[in-house]
Order: C-alpha cells, then sequence, then structure tokens
C-alpha cells in the first residue's frame, strides 16, 4: 500500500511537472492573425532573454527597438544576433520606434533594416519636415515606413492630420496604428483603420482604459481586452480587409514579468476571431 501512495505521489508530482513545463494552451498560432510582440514590452529583459521568451511563447514575428538591436552597432555584432534569430526561427520583420534625424543618419536606419530584411520602419519625428528625405529614402531601398503616434498630443494624434500628411506621399510611407494610444484620444481603433484606407502597415496591440477627470482624460495601460479599444471590432475590419501584416504585442507598463501579459494577450485574440 505504501509503495502505490508512493508511486501515485510521484506519478503526481511528474504530471504537476509536466503541466509547468506545457507550452500555452492557445498559441500564437492559433489566433488567426500574425500575432508578434513589440519589445518594448521585453524591455526589463536582454536580447538573449527575448529570444528565450518568444521561443518559450511560440511568438515569431518581433519589432525590436533599440535596447534589443542597436541600427548604429558594427555589423558584425547586427550579424550575431539576427543568426541567433534565425536559428530560433524568429523574424525581426520591423524596427522602431525609431528616432529620426537628417539624411545620413537616417541611411544608417535603412541599411540596418536591409541587411536584417525588415519590411517596415516605424518613426515618430518632431518635424513633419523629416519625411521629405525620408521619402527618398524609402524610394531609394524599397522599404516601408510607418508613422506612429503617442497619443492626442504627438504631431501625429489625430487621424485626420496623417491621412493629409500621406495624401501626397509615396504609398510605401503608411501608418503604425497603435490601438491603445489612438484609444486614449478617444478614437475608435476599428473606424480608423478603415479610414486609412490601406495605409496601415503595422499595429501595436495595446489596451488602455480611459478615464475623464476634471484636468482631462487619462488613460492607463490594461491587459488586452481589459481596456476601452474596440479590439474586436477591429480584428472584424481586419479580416474583412484582408490584413497580412502584424498585431504586434504592448504594454507600456513597466513588466518585470511579461508572462501574464503575453499569455492573456494570445488567448483573448484566439478567442475573439471574427
Amino acid at each position: 500500500m505504501k509503495k502505490t501512495m508512493r508511486s501515485l505521489l510521484s506519478l503526481g508530482s511528474l504530471l504537476t511537472g509536466l503541466l509547468f513545463c506545457q507550452p500555452l494552451a492557445v498559441q500564437a498560432a492559433d489566433t488567426g492573425f500574425n500575432l508578434g510582440v513589440q519589445t518594448w514590452t521585453l524591455r526589463n529583459l536582454n536580447f538573449d532573454q527575448v529570444v528565450e521568451f518568444c521561443v518559450k511563447h511560440k511568438i515569431k514575428y518581433l519589432e525590436v527597438i533599440g535596447n534589443h538591436m542597436d541600427p548604429k552597432a558594427p555589423q558584425q555584432e547586427t550579424a550575431r544576433k539576427k543568426a541567433i534569430l534565425d536559428k530560433n526561427g524568429l523574424v525581426a520583420y520591423s524596427f522602431g520606434v525609431a528616432g529620426t534625424s537628417n539624411k545620413t543618419e537616417d541611411r544608417k536606419l535603412f541599411e540596418f533594416a536591409k541587411f536584417m530584411g525588415i519590411k517596415v520602419i516605424i518613426i515618430e519625428p518632431g518635424d513633419y519636415k523629416v519625411l521629405d528625405h525620408i521619402e527618398e529614402l524609402v524610394k531609394e531601398y524599397d522599404i516601408k515606413v510607418a508613422i506612429h503616434n503617442h497619443g492626442i498630443k504627438s504631431n501625429y494624434g489625430n487621424p485626420a492630420v496623417v491621412r493629409n500628411l500621406l495624401q501626397h506621399r509615396d504609398q510605401r510611407i503608411g501608418v503604425c496604428l497603435d490601438t491603445g494610444w489612438i484609444t486614449s484620444a478617444r478614437f475608435d481603433a476599428a473606424s480608423v483603420y478603415k479610414e486609412y484606407k490601406g495605409r496601415v502597415y503595422d499595429i501595436h496591440l495595446k489596451d488602455k482604459k480611459v478615464h475623464a477627470t476634471e484636468n482631462g482624460d487619462v488613460a492607463t495601460d490594461t491587459f488586452i481586452g481589459d481596456g476601452s479599444a474596440n479590439l474586436k471590432g477591429l480584428f472584424k475590419v481586419l479580416k474583412e480587409s484582408g490584413y497580412t501584416g502584424v498585431l504586434a504585442i504592448e504594454t507600456d507598463n513597466d513588466l518585470k514579468d511579461p508572462t501574464e501579459h503575453m499569455t492573456k494577450a494570445i488567448k483573448y485574440v484566439a478567442d475573439n476571431q471574427p
């Protein structure tokens, strides 16, 4: 009897261990979208830890930030990191939000993107005039650029302003739609996506709860699906339009361990497919 009990306890311990070692019950591939991560979400992890995290959670697509890959680093260092990504089946599909300067300096960003095979660069220039030389580089390198916004106080916080800026620009210049920040400005993410008429080339999948106060609106990051963003509506219009870009999971919350945010985000997207 004692031997049987010991065997059962050992089996129970083994099963418990296996349970916690199992990959996610719901994976990014189950969501019906190209789900990725904006590595700002993983900013408290170093490059090797980011790779380990993405492999564990089966997140293939990375939009990398400067903390993890520096466009101005020696090419040997960039090649070393690219080899690690390739070995682990990970794709750095994008870089940003990238700082912009003059054409000579910004050319380094495009050279980095070309070497990495990056398809779209995310920018948010402080000066609209920067778009002139960015457009020249877009044409030269045939790499897309997407304009991001950090809320209504950003130069690009009002979608009408962005549409106006893009109207006469090369079609390879478009928008990075941050669902959290667009919601913080009281815009509907699904409606804004449609109004851009095919010029959305990247999406930061973020959620914010917006509260009205005496001093104006206050927006705080939440788990995906717990905030004020119309994500279900967005998923519907993405499917209808045949969007083939990436939805990069992101949060502005300073997470020491991003696991819970990532797992809940993947599950929410999978559970709310149109």
